[in-house]
């Protein structure tokens, strides 16, 4: 393993550990060498494992336009989520349990079937989905000040950090994801908005990418899996007392707290 790896892994579990963001890990590399951020955010994933944390599923990141501009990248990423990185509808993210973050609104899908190929379709993400939920993900960056390039993010677990799945359950055959419309709230004012065709033109596409991208790389999903299809508008920065609430028409809303909220 190149030296890097380990040097980068071990920079992004510190600043984690210390709450302290570190420094762009793009400089340890050669330029966009996303092959070797995949070998960090895999070396990352195995030692959560071998310290005995759950993983449930999947994010796919970088999804929206709008996203990508804001980060300055041009084409998805993706995560793993762990049990540990769930919220429950109206909870509350504690203070301190996120360095840097913003909120995005989603729809996750949780499978029913695995899918191991790596020629993956939107038509094959349909018929393995089980059901549909509303979502929001609580992103946030090891890199001090968001100062990220693909290489960076894909690094830090797709600059992963919570995420919260709506109470609704609705099956794939009743709502298009491609057609639905989302409206983010901080407390009452409109933060965000966008369609499913904002996320790679149908979250289905998002997730027939991600399911083929694993399979390539020996990692399929596997029934049981959350996967989060990513961002449907612009992630918003998040701060202590912010109430964020998403409506994603057909599938309903989901809400997340910052502790220091009133009463």
């Amino acid at each position: 393993m190149n030296d890097a790896v380990p040097r980068a892994a071990e920079a992004l579990a510190a600043a984690a550990a210390r709450a302290t963001p570190c420094p762009p890990i793009r400089d340890l590399f050669a330029d966009g060498d996303i092959d070797a951020a995949y070998a960090v955010q895999r070396l990352a994933t195995q030692r959560r494992l071998a310290a005995g944390h759950r993983l449930v599923g999947r994010k796919i990141g970088l999804t929206s336009p709008a996203v990508q501009r804001q980060l300055g990248v041009d084409q998805p990423d993706f995560g793993a989520l762990f049990a540990d990185m769930a919220l429950g509808d109206g909870g509350t993210v504690p203070a301190g349990r996120v360095l840097q973050p913003k909120v995005e609104a989603e729809i996750a899908l949780v499978l029913g079937a695995g899918l191991p190929g790596p020629d993956c379709s939107a038509a094959d993400v349909r018929a393995a989905t089980a059901f549909l939920a509303p979502a929001l993900e609580i992103v946030d960056s090891r890199i001090a000040g968001w100062d990220i390039t693909i290489v960076d993010t894909v690094a830090d677990n797709a600059s992963s950090g919570l995420f919260v799945l709506g109470d609704t359950r609705e099956s794939p055959d009743a709502v298009e994801p491609a057609d639905v419309e989302m409206r983010l709230l901080r407390g009452d004012e409109l933060v965000s908005q966008g369609t499913g065709r904002d996320c790679l033109g149908d979250p289905l596409n998002a997730a027939a990418w991600l399911a083929s991208a694993l399979a390539r790389r020996g990692e399929p999903l596997r029934a049981g899996d959350i996967v989060l299809t990513g961002a449907l508008g612009p992630m918003v920065a998040a701060v202590p007392g912010d109430v964020f609430t998403a409506r994603i028409s057909g599938l309903g809303d989901v809400t997340v707290s910052f502790e220091g909220a009133a009463a």
